[in-house]
């Protein structure tokens, strides 16, 4: 059967990615190792060295490869050489030009951003729309906790419960402002990294003012301020989640696939039952195709009406039978007006190139053999494509996009 149209859309239709990072700055773009861009394994640690060896690697090497136009063979050192050659401007713009994305919903919150990376309007030089941002709430409350943290300190105060409690309301305050930025469209947790997804969903003032005086403590010792703890983290995402459900932001998790400083277990979105019941008007977003626990996600999302499932960050970090098996789980039950697309760009302008061809290869492999076995038509998997690359964002988000789609785009 004949699916060269359902080829053409889901190559050349254009993309919302719902959620990445900034890039490098020009000045910076060698601050961090490059094989972070095929591995999720913490820098310092020898794991990132066994990152090339990988058949996520080899993948990677060779569509870089030609992108670049190497006439060597494909290696992994050729690629990161011929990299350093081309100006970054350029560099970025033969990246981003491919991936036919109409406009990034940014977090940028991630740790480093601010030393080394490009501010989150930057971008909207490589895309039709303007950039808009995701507040990560976590980092958003140690930036009000630190000031408190440091009085408390210099004035030796003992009287915690008055402190956690300005705390709470700092948090609220802080939160709700956020939600009323007309540049803000989501929240983002990382509960995930910090204490799990079993989120409580009541805490109280008294937890919270113990937790404070081991803070206090923990930040004498090391000057260095993480919010780990859980009656806190687990304040900060029932706060988000309530002023979310009432402003009509949707709150996105980090779920599934990251780091050795996430406990597997407790990645699972499945762990967040209690608080999707709990906040019935509030949409949740589980980014990452929460792998390994794909199932599981798309469970959730099939079975509540205010769960959305991202099938992102398995681009460019699996092989490619490992993405089909992904995208494959996410269509098993989940409905394709509830699936988003996203990179997880971050850092290097190839992370937005790989992560876009890579699922735009994979959707195509999947709906066209669907359709092939004629398990439906060429019109629902066109449909599915542009569900998942753009209407489901557009309307989750309320963005009031309508996709640019220049006359070259379905060329060829």
């Amino acid at each position: 059967m004949n699916t060269a149209y359902l080829a053409r859309v889901t190559f050349g239709y254009p993309a919302i990615d719902n959620h990445a990072h900034p890039l490098l700055s020009a000045v910076n773009r060698n601050a961090i190792p490059f094989e972070g861009l095929i591995s999720e394994a913490n820098p310092g640690q020898g794991l990132l060295e066994d990152a090339p060896n990988t058949l996520a690697c080899f993948r990677a090497t060779g569509q870089l490869s030609r992108l670049y136009r190497l006439s060597v063979e494909p290696t992994w050192e050729a690629v990161k050489a011929a990299r350093g050659t081309v100006d970054y401007h350029q560099l970025c713009v033969r990246c981003m030009e491919p991936t036919r994305i109409q406009c990034i919903l940014m977090d940028d919150g991630l740790g480093g951003v601010k030393e080394l990376a490009e501010g989150y309007k930057w971008h909207d030089s490589y895309t039709y729309s303007p950039t808009k941002r995701i507040v990560r709430v976590e980092v958003l409350a140690e930036s009000i906790l630190l000031p408190i943290v440091e009085t408390m300190i210099a004035s030796g105060s003992i009287d915690s419960l008055t402190y956690a409690t300005r705390f709470i309301e700092l948090v609220e305050d802080a939160i709700q402002a956020a939600a009323a930025d007309p540049e803000v469209v989501a929240f983002k947790s990382i509960a995930c990294y910090r204490t799990g997804l079993d989120i409580a969903i009541t805490t109280y003032t008294e937890e919270i003012e113990r937790a404070l005086m081991v803070i206090v403590l923990r930040y004498e010792m090391t000057r260095k301020l993480r919010l780990a703890d859980k009656a806190v983290n687990d304040m900060i995402v029932l706060t988000t989640l309530r002023i979310a459900g009432r402003c009509g932001k949707p709150v996105q998790f980090h779920t599934g696939l990251g780091d050795n400083d996430i406990t597997l277990k407790l990645a699972s979105p499945s762990h967040m039952q209690s608080i999707i019941k709990a906040f019935p008007d509030t949409n949740f977003v589980l980014l990452h195709s929460s792998y390994p626990y794909t199932r599981e996600a798309g469970y959730l999302t099939a079975n509540y009406p205010n769960v959305y499932l991202d099938f992102g960050e398995v681009f460019p970090f699996l092989s490619a039978e490992g993405q089909r098996n992904v995208v494959r789980q996410v269509l098993e039950l989940a409905p394709t007006n509830k699936i988003l697309w996203s990179t997880d760009g971050h850092w290097w302008p190839e992370s937005y190139y790989l992560g876009t061809v890579q699922a735009r290869e994979v959707l195509y492999d999947v709906l066209s053999a669907s359709v092939k076995a004629q398990e439906m038509t060429e019109a629902q998997a066109i449909g599915v494509v542009k569900r998942a690359l753009f209407d489901n964002a557009n309307k989750l988000y309320n963005l009031g996009l309508e996709p640019h789609i220049p006359s070259s785009a379905f060329e060829g």
